[in-house]
């Protein structure tokens, strides 16, 4: 299997998944910067022009969290459990796709690419819409995780990494995660996986 990504938040989850889990990935970064997603090398092997991209033999997946299924199923792992706790994963997929990380992302884009793309300082009325929504959704996240140790059941699961992609740059994208303590704490939980603290090739080394 070959995983390309890039170091942001989708392919966080990715990246942290396959070194979790342990299938034979071998990893591809993409220059961001340089446009490389966007030659016709790689628009080939996924036509949105984004990471990241999973191939395994003549199966190309796109989308992290299909990604992160996937790897997980062929693995054997119960972080994709083999029973109804599927249902409560799917649905912490959309909600962190439509509400939480929705709002967080536009977060980390205002403080984080902006910056890192050269596009200018943050739009402030793009930053206080987007800070409400997250301290809204926030503290939805932060009752259903007060008295749990992760997002569903007992265990650690694939909604955990959808759910918290976005927190591993909430000091640079401003999130005030310590508004919430019941959301810092399950991710300083997440954040003693060695995968999930250091999930890209580069920063295995120092993991």
């Amino acid at each position: 299997m070959k995983l390309y990504y890039a170091e942001t938040m989708n392919s966080w989850k990715t990246c942290a998944v396959a070194r979790l889990v342990g299938p034979d990935v071998s990893f591809r970064p993409i220059n961001l910067k340089s446009g490389e997603q966007r030659c016709a090398e790689f628009l080939a092997i996924n036509p949105n022009g984004k990471v990241p991209v999973l191939v395994d033999g003549d199966k190309t997946i796109w989308e992290s969290n299909a990604i992160m299924c996937h790897l997980a199923i062929v693995a054997g792992s119960d972080l994709w459990p083999r029973d109804a706790r599927q249902v409560e994963i799917v649905r912490w997929f959309g909600w962190a796709a439509d509400h939480f990380c929705r709002f967080a992302g536009e977060l980390y884009f205002e403080h984080v690419i902006r910056a890192e793309f050269d596009m200018g300082a943050p739009n402030p009325a793009s930053v206080a819409e987007a800070l409400g929504y997250v301290r809204h959704y926030s503290a939805i996240l932060d009752t259903h995780l007060d008295g749990r140790s992760y997002l569903v059941g007992e265990a650690l699961s694939l909604a955990d990494f959808a759910v918290a992609t976005i927190l591993p740059w909430a000091e640079a994208a401003q999130i005030p995660l310590d508004e919430f303590p019941a959301v810092r704490r399950w991710h300083e939980r997440l954040m003693e996986l060695p995968a999930w603290r250091s999930p890209f090739p580069a920063q295995i080394e120092d993991a």
